[in-house]
């Protein structure tokens, strides 16, 4: 196995724990022994938990970006239905995973940003790179006059990154999309809408 195979092996493997269980409480050797390696393996790769954790999360935000692109950048959709289907793609994937554990960087923005700095630093431009794409589309939108144009396309960006992750917090302690229900009717109808 090639050395860089072998540290996305301990990436991805950790995702996947952190993302479970919560940064903290996920061990090295949890890691290591999930992903088959010898623990110093995870040392030859990471100098600290925290840098592991770091590059943890250009992981998820890699995946996120990814969806973003499928969903956020597909202009033979109309802008508020690039949108719905960004939010969409993941209520269906936290439904068919029970909705149990949530978006990973939101997870990690509730963890780690008051206890690490660098996380808190690293998390902020995820998010803020989100809320610009998001930015964007609603812009988008508003030249195309699918959007009203006395929203702030920045501000509505914030907001409904600020909604959805709301809207995950409530569909994890309610076990049901129930409360994707009200965010999509109050973001799509009311909010996102023509003038």
């Amino acid at each position: 196995m090639m050395k860089t195979d072998v540290k996305q092996k301990i990436l991805r493997e950790g995702a996947r724990l952190v993302h479970r269980k919560g940064f903290h409480a996920t061990g090295i050797a949890e890691v290591v022994k999930a992903a088959g390696v010898p623990k110093g393996s995870f040392y030859f790769y990471f100098d600290s938990k925290e840098a592991f954790g770091l590059e943890l999360i250009d992981t998820y935000a890699r995946v996120i970006g990814e969806s973003a692109r499928i969903y956020l950048l597909d202009e033979s959709r109309g802008t508020v239905e690039r949108i719905r289907g960004f939010f969409g793609s993941f209520v269906d994937f936290l439904q068919g995973n029970d909705f149990r554990d949530g978006c990973p960087i939101g997870n990690l923005c509730q963890e780690m940003a008051d206890t690490s700095e660098p996380f808190r630093k690293k998390l902020e431009t995820v998010m803020g790179t989100l809320q610009l794409n998001l930015a964007d589309v609603v812009s988008e939108g508003q030249k195309r006059g699918e959007i009203s144009t006395d929203l702030d396309s920045e501000a509505t960006a914030d907001f409904l990154l600020s909604g959805w992750q709301g809207t995950l917090l409530q569909m994890k302690v309610k076990k049901s999309r129930e409360s994707y229900g009200a965010f999509e009717a109050l973001m799509f109808d009311r909010v996102l809408k023509p003038v």
